[in-house]
């Protein structure tokens, strides 16, 4: 799956890299990326010099040295294995307001060409929550409080040994931000994403299940396994 699904993205970059100067992407951070993120590690005539990387979420409170940092991950899983020619990452340790403000500027002043994501079991988008999140948020960047059910996930992901070790708060790039990518490419697998995908795709489009918003979106990709997925017919 996750090969899969970085062959169409690295495809989907070559294409764009083609046609225009550079490519403005955002990843997720989560084990769930790691086959989709090696993969385009490994993928051949991408001019990831010519790539402008961002990221979705980061805790407050963790310097960005951090090794449980969503920035250490994607350093580790993909930056510096490609170098991108452009690396923004969410500073935890800064003023959650400047920070807010300074990422979201970087975001207007780009156009995001694509996002790598998952979603979360409680079907959350980067840490936009159930039921804070908002389709219409007039941020592109917030702080917010990190709901129980995330950070557990957290711990079930293995990044953090207890629920009490996993940080309360986090920066995230809202709902509008990541859907004004051109393109997503959404990687879930498990069977602890089994109810957050059947809403995904069958509930209502509603904050209470922010991924649903995916299918409004004009090119979303979704990539499921057999855990991850429950036919119409059975139970979910």
């Amino acid at each position: 799956m996750g090969a899969a699904a970085a062959n169409e993205v690295a495809a989907t970059m070559r294409a764009l890299l083609d046609s225009q100067p550079t490519v403005c992407a955002i990843f997720a951070s989560a084990p769930s990326q790691n086959e989709l993120l090696a993969g385009l590690a490994a993928a051949e005539q991408i001019d990831w010099s010519r790539v402008h990387a961002f990221h979705m979420d980061e805790y407050l409170g963790l310097p960005p040295s951090s090794p449980a940092s969503f920035g250490s991950y994607l350093r580790e899983h993909l930056f510096d294995l490609v170098q991108p020619g452009e690396v923004h990452l969410l500073d935890g340790s800064a003023s959650p307001r400047a920070e807010c403000r300074r990422y979201a500027g970087l975001l207007t002043a780009a156009s995001i060409d694509l996002v790598c994501l998952g979603i979360g079991e409680n079907g959350h988008l980067a840490f936009n929550d159930p039921p804070a999140a908002r389709f219409d948020d007039p941020e592109l960047v917030r702080e917010v409080e990190i709901s129980t059910a995330s950070r557990e996930q957290q711990v079930h992901d293995g990044t953090f040994a207890s629920l009490d070790e996993v940080p309360r708060r986090a920066i995230t790039l809202t709902i509008p931000a990541l859907v004004s990518a051109a393109h997503m490419f959404c990687v879930v697998p498990g069977g602890l994403k089994r109810a957050a995908v059947s809403r995904t795709l069958r509930g209502q489009i509603t904050p209470e299940c922010p991924a649903s918003i995916l299918r409004r979106h004009q090119d979303a990709r979704l990539y499921v396994d057999a855990d991850s997925y429950a036919a119409p017919d059975s139970a979910a």
